[in-house]
């Protein structure tokens, strides 16, 4: 179920065997991402349970879900790089139906962050999906 752009991002790992380049790629990808707004880093787009500070903005158009992202720390921010080629561009339907668990295990991703960080994704996986579901 996942996006074309989440598969490309599977393929770039596939290539890249070794964990510190992987670890790189995900900040670099963090890092060509256009920064959110300073209007749109408020209390309501604020992730709690997160190590360092995390902003969600999602928007729903034309029945698509898109959300942007900012973070204060480069893995986080390239964290919710990878979650916006697993979710943006999804009907709110398809939203609920990922399994980013599974997803993201494709990556390798759970075994090599620390269990804070682990804990932050955890909670802007969930803010994803109960954004879409209240859209619902």
């Amino acid at each position: 179920m996942a996006s074309a752009a989440f598969e490309e991002i599977v393929e770039d790992f596939e290539f890249l065997e070794d964990w510190e380049d992987r670890y790189r790629h995900v900040i670099e990808q963090g890092k060509a991402m256009e920064p959110l707004a300073d209007a749109l880093k408020v209390p309501a787009t604020k992730v709690d349970g997160c190590a360092s500070q995390v902003w969600l903005h999602p928007v729903i158009q034309d029945g698509k879900f898109h959300f942007d992202g900012e973070s204060d720390a480069l893995i986080v921010r390239g964290l919710i790089s990878v979650l916006r080629s697993l979710y943006n561009g999804l009907t709110l339907p398809e939203v609920l139906a990922v399994d980013a668990r599974a997803e993201l295990e494709r990556l390798g991703l759970n075994e090599h962050l620390s269990a804070q960080r682990s804990n932050g994704l955890r909670a802007m996986i969930e803010r994803i999906r109960e954004t879409a579901a209240a859209q619902l």
